[in-house]
Order: C-alpha cells, then sequence, then structure tokens
C-alpha cells in the first residue's frame, strides 16, 4: 500500500478524531492497548473532579450526592450497548479473576449433578487458575478438564456443567465462533461462560444474538480505564433469579443499609454486586467507555480490522517478513484487534522496538504481540511502525544484551 494510499485511509476514517481524546506522548507509537489502554484526558479532568471535589468537599454525602453507588450500573449498562447485552444485564464489580470465580461457582451450582468444567489448555492462564480453584472450592468429584480448541465440541457431554473460553485469545487473537459453542453447549444442557478481556471495545459481540449465559471482561485494555481498572460481568437476564454469587457481600444484598445478619440476595444484576465500588477507578473507566460507546462496535471492528490486515501485510512484504511467523489468523474476520508473530528472539525484539518508541509486548514463549486500538491509532502509525519493525528484524537490531534480560512485566 503506497503512503498516498494510507494518507487517504486515514482522511476518510470516521474514528480520527477521537485519538485526540487520548494522551498519548509525542513520537509514541503505541501498539500496547490490547495490554493497558492510554489515558484519557476526560479521565484526567473527571479524576481531578472526584478527587479534589467530591471526595474532597462532599465527603461521605459523595454515596449520595453524585451516585457513587450507581455507578457500578451505570456503566455496566453502557458497556452493554458494546456487547450485545441489555440495560440490567451487566455490572461492574471486583476484577476479571474474582468475576470469574463467581460466575464459575454460580453455574456449577447450577448443575449440581454435573462434575466438569471444560475449557481449553493455552487459554488465558488466570481463567484457567481460578477454575482450579472453583473445582478445588466446590469438591465433590469436580475436575476441570483441557481440550484442544478443535475437540471442544466432541468433549461436551452431560457431564460437562458449564463450558469457559476466551472469545478473542490473548495470544494468537483467533475469535471463537461464539453461537455454534454456545449453541453445542446448550444442547447437552450446559452454561457457557465468555471471556470478552480482548472483545469488548474492539469486536463487535452479540451476547444475547448468540443466547450466550455468563461473561465477564477487563475494563483496562480496549475499554481504557486504567491500570487495574475494575472489570464488569455479564448474566442473561432468564439466570438472574436462579443463579447465587458464591461472594456474598454487602453490596449484592438486597438492602444492605438494614445491615441484617442474614444474606438476602438483591434482584437482578445486582446479586452479583460484592464489596464497596472503588469509586475512583469507575469513574475513570466510565470515561474511556463513553469512547467506546460513541464510536460504536461496528466502527470500531471494522478500523480494527483495516489496521490488523495493514500490519500484517506491511511486515510480511517487508525486509523481515521471512523471518516472522505470523501466528494470528490471516483472515481478518477470524481475529481479534492484535497480531502476533513467532521468533526466537521475540523478547529482545519487542524490547528493541520499545527504544525506537514503539511499544508492543512479548508472550512466552516466542510471540511479538501488538495491538491495534481503533480509537487511538492512525493508519500511518500503523504503517511506521511495521517498518520499524522490519528494520529491527532486518537488520538484527534486537542483538543486544540489554535487550535480553528479562523484565518483571513483559
Amino acid at each position: 500500500m503506497t503512503d498516498a494510499e494510507i494518507a487517504a485511509l486515514d482522511a476518510a476514517d470516521p474514528l480520527a478524531a477521537l485519538r485526540h481524546e487520548f494522551e498519548i506522548p509525542d513520537g509514541l507509537l503505541y501498539l500496547d492497548g490490547n495490554s493497558l489502554g492510554p489515558l484519557t484526558k476526560s479521565a484526567r479532568l473527571r479524576m481531578r473532579e472526584v478527587v479534589e471535589q467530591e471526595w474532597g468537599q462532599s465527603l461521605i454525602r459523595g454515596w449520595n450526592d453524585h451516585d457513587w453507588m450507581g455507578a457500578p450500573r451505570r456503566v455496566g449498562d453502557a458497556i452493554a450497548g458494546l456487547i450485545g447485552a441489555e440495560a440490567g444485564e451487566v455490572i461492574v464489580a471486583d476484577s476479571t479473576s474474582a468475576n470469574l470465580f463467581k460466575l464459575a461457582v454460580a453455574a456449577m451450582q447450577a448443575r449440581p449433578d454435573r462434575k466438569v468444567v471444560l475449557s481449553e489448555p493455552g487459554d488465558f492462564p488466570t481463567d484457567l487458575y481460578m477454575l482450579e480453584g472453583t473445582v478445588r472450592t466446590l469438591g465433590g468429584g469436580r475436575r476441570l478438564e483441557l481440550r484442544p480448541a478443535e475437540a471442544i465440541e466432541a468433549a461436551l457431554d452431560e457431564d460437562v456443567a458449564v463450558l469457559v473460553l476466551c472469545h478473542a485469545h490473548y495470544k494468537t487473537a483467533r475469535i471463537r465462533d461464539m453461537a455454534r459453542l454456545t449453541a453445542a453447549a446448550h444442547a447437552v444442557g450446559a452454561l457457557v461462560i465468555w471471556d470478552l478481556s480482548h472483545s469488548a471495545g474492539v469486536l463487535e459481540v452479540d451476547l444475547n444474538g448468540c443466547n450466550a449465559d455468563l461473561a465477564v471482561g477487563c475494563g483496562y485494555k480496549y475499554l481504557n480505564g486504567g491500570p487495574g481498572a475494575p472489570a464488569f460481568l455479564f448474566v442473561a437476564r432468564r439466570h438472574q433469579g436462579s443463579l447465587i454469587s458464591p461472594l456474598s457481600g454487602w453490596m449484592g444484598h438486597a438492602a444492605p443499609f438494614t445491615f441484617q445478619d442474614a444474606y438476602d440476595p438483591a434482584s437482578g444484576i445486582g446479586r452479583f454486586a460484592c464489596g464497596t465500588p472503588p469509586v475512583l477507578g469507575v469513574s475513570a473507566l466510565e470515561c474511556g467507555v463513553a469512547l467506546s460507546v460513541r464510536a460504536g462496535p461496528k466502527a470500531l471492528r471494522a478500523k480494527a480490522a483495516a489496521l490488523t490486515d495493514l500490519f500484517v501485510k506491511r511486515v510480511e512484504a517487508g525486509p523481515a517478513g521471512a523471518e516472522l511467523r505470523l501466528v494470528t489468523p490471516r483472515e481478518a474476520a477470524a481475529r481479534g484487534g492484535h497480531v502476533s508473530f513467532a521468533h526466537p528472539d521475540g523478547y529482545a525484539i519487542v524490547q528493541a522496538l520499545i527504544a525506537r518508541g514503539v511499544i508492543g509486548d512479548f508472550r512466552d514463549p516466542d510471540i511479538a504481540r501488538f495491538g491495534f486500538s481503533p480509537l487511538t491509532l492512525s493508519f500511518a502509525q500503523v504503517a511506521q511502525a511495521a517498518d520499524i519493525l522490519g528494520e529491527v528484524v532486518a537488520g538484527g537490531l534486537y542483538d543486544r544484551p540489554e535487550y535480553r534480560k528479562r523484565a518483571a512485566v513483559t
């Protein structure tokens, strides 16, 4: 693709104006929004407002005067519009890991005669760890079984209580067929939990259109909620009256300020809240979600597909194309918003890129991973990053001791 053609794409980009809503250092090519979204200008202003005015001046009155208590549902309703859910089916709460535990235990207890949680080896590690904890906590012969992607459907039988999968794989970006796999699980009476951490804010997700049961997702990737932002969970309305959260905290109580000794779960999605809402975190997340809502899931998906297409084609046509192995599906319809290339020196390559102002990340054992947030990147920036990657690999510019020393976070 020529420079003129790339410039034309940027000129026609309906999301171009939203790039200016983020605070990204000049000259930095940030291709890691799938790991941590950048700071929104509105969040910086909102944080000051919440800290100095709402907390600073209102103090405890802020819970009523500024509707702090309503924020998890309000932001959850906004996220619902991005993932094909309805208002009242999504709530912001806790972390992705804690939310997965809540939903996995609730799903297992809803199928008490079934013993198996089914998932895939190589799915996001915290998901597998939490599922190990789920079966260990419940006991009674329950177990976690892992099957390769191509064997998942064949493994679905009447002993499976719940199937848990990432919608878009964190390494490969491969997208699961949500409708088909959900239907296959339902055919044997199992429930399904989808992890949307690499989907929300970059893909068109249609939970209700796929008849999904349950889902979790994080707020700090494409939703740009900030480091450690609170996560979200989805419970289809048809399940809200029957599933019970195992973490029966006071915010999930039907009437928390009656201070009863006995737990009475709230109706609707509110029963899946647990502890006191993290007001600062939810406030920052609300700013990031608002920008995704402004863009709309269809436009976000279209631009993400175009950005990843450009990057793949430009890298493979460049001087390092023969040295890098594409791990991500080549077809845009089959991949999410990130692209992964394998190379024996993947870690050193990523460090050399970072030193040149191109921020990606590394995933063991050999994956150089690049995320393409449709809100923050231009086509020209993506082309430039691909060219720099080609120069670094083809020129062996990564072959330096300082680029091989592993940091705590890769």
